[in-house]
């Protein structure tokens, strides 16, 4: 993978992440398998509620493992990066939009781990169009409904977790 679409993480991040893993994959998979299993014993499972909401679960989980999975597999492991006035995934920007100031990471939830920010990912509109602005640039986004949102980056800081 290229290193403009390699998932960021750092160590903190990753084992985090990896521990998640671990345990759904072991002990997440068991604890399903056995609530699957006691439902299956109470009969009917076409009108059986508790069955039908731990598949449903399991098939989450299932898919949480594998995006897991991938997300560890091809991710870069490093520290974020040093702001220096421009913005790029792992950096906390200060942006103004629509008028208002907005503090934000750029980058993945999984990168905030339990941090307050609020997260927008490089691919998402916004983070497409301000990814390599500078602080003190101007310019716009489109919004899903077709309308010009206006942004003005204020500041970009090192994302400290």
């Amino acid at each position: 993978m290229s290193d403009e679409t390699t998932p960021f993480l750092t160590q903190e991040a990753y084992d985090r992440l990896a521990a998640e893993l671990e345990h759904l994959s072991t002990t997440g998979r068991e604890e399903i398998a056995k609530r699957i299993e006691a439902a299956r014993e109470e009969g009917d499972l076409r009108e059986n509620g508790g069955y039908h909401a731990a598949k449903d679960e399991q098939g989450k989980q299932e898919m949480r493992i594998r995006q897991l999975t991938a997300m560890l597999k091809d991710a870069k492991i490093s520290e974020a990066p040093e702001a220096d006035g421009v913005v790029r995934p792992g950096t906390v920007i200060t942006a103004i939009i629509f008028g208002d100031e907005e503090k934000f990471l750029l980058g993945s939830r999984e990168i905030a781990g339990g941090t307050d920010l609020d997260v927008y990912s490089e691919q998402s509109p916004l983070g497409t169009a301000i990814n390599g602005m500078k602080v003190g640039e101007k310019g716009s986004y489109q919004a899903p409904n077709g309308k010009s949102i206006p942004v003005e980056i204020v500041a970009v800081e090192t994302f400290t977790g």
